[in-house]
């Protein structure tokens, strides 16, 4: 069976080995951010629909646990905000209904959380992840780019009211961008939101592949060091890439092609961001890229992490 909507399962920074989602087409989003891997938001909206079909991520998902291992978690995520499908609560459910072993986790921009039917649509999932780059309306703006319908003090009103009655672990994301967001003043409001909100984890995060604006500047140790003391809550911590995981055994060139197409639909990657996500051997990889670039399917952006590898966008 081919999978439109769900994608992996790969290993994660976070969760380990992680069953994706997709339940927006590429790039619906109620935000613009600058850092965005997946590029610049084409569809900016706050409107929740049913973007992609319910029936076929049921049945690509009953398939899936049909016909494989359980992952450690079914994460919503791919290429867009997933809080915008109004049909996330009812997955949710079916996920639990057919796998209650397997934890779910929900990646946001918490945007839609004031929304009190979106906050119960996430009431069972196990791990929530929202993001809060910013916490003042400039800077909100310079990072996020909302489309001027979003007050970033009612973000945090919606974050607060989620992260109060919610039994699962909540991990807060923030995105650092030296001379972005990173400010002392900004650093010390966002501390004390925080100590508010009181999420289970705190993650530190900066640029690792292509945002959608050139030219951004990632954070390093020492900036990302400063910020956890400025911000100076317990639970803060500097997440790290996952490495590798296990060979298990051979993939034929049609599949090792279909999985990385799929993977760099997604988001840009390098081939050592391929290697470790798919378990596949650094020098297969060197060489099908050369040919997906000569067959003009793939592009390359040297970046100062390296090359990275992205699909060819067709023009609509």
């Amino acid at each position: 069976m081919r999978y439109n909507h769900i994608f992996g399962p790969v290993p994660s920074r976070r969760l380990g080995l992680s069953l994706g989602v997709d339940l927006v087409r590429h790039k619906i989003c109620s935000l613009d951010c600058i850092y965005c891997e997946c590029g610049p938001t084409t569809d900016l909206t706050l409107k929740r629909a049913a973007y992609v079909s319910f029936d076929e991520v049921k049945a690509e998902l009953t398939h899936y646990f049909e016909t494989h291992p359980d992952p450690d978690y079914v994460t919503f995520s791919g290429s867009g905000e997933p809080t915008l499908s109004r049909d996330i609560g009812r997955i949710i459910d079916l996920i639990k209904e057919k796998k209650p072993k397997i934890r779910v986790a929900v990646l946001t921009n918490a945007t839609l959380l004031s929304d009190p039917a979106v906050r119960k649509d996430l009431n069972r999932a196990d791990l929530v992840m929202p993001s809060l780059d910013a916490v003042t309306p400039e800077t909100f703006e310079k990072i996020n780019r909302a489309d001027g319908q979003i007050d970033i003090h009612k973000v945090i009103d919606g974050l607060k009211a989620f992260a109060g009655p919610f039994q699962g672990e909540l991990w807060l994301e923030v995105f650092i961008l030296p001379g972005v967001n990173d400010a002392k003043e900004e650093l010390e409001i966002l501390g004390q939101i925080i100590r508010d909100i009181n999420p289970t984890r705190v993650q530190l995060n900066t640029l690792d592949r292509p945002g959608a604006v050139p030219g951004l500047t990632p954070a390093s140790k020492q900036d990302l060091d400063r910020v956890a003391g400025i911000i100076n809550a317990a639970n803060v911590e500097i997440i790290a890439r996952v490495k590798d995981l296990a060979s298990e055994g051979h993939i034929s060139d049609e599949k090792t092609e279909a999985m990385v197409m799929e993977t760099i639909h997604r988001r840009p990657c390098t081939v050592e961001d391929l290697t470790a996500a798919l378990n596949l051997e650094k020098g297969k990889l060197e060489i099908l890229m050369k040919r997906l670039i000569l067959e003009n399917k793939v592009e390359s952006l040297q970046q100062e992490r390296g090359t990275f590898y992205q699909t060819i966008k067709m023009p609509l």
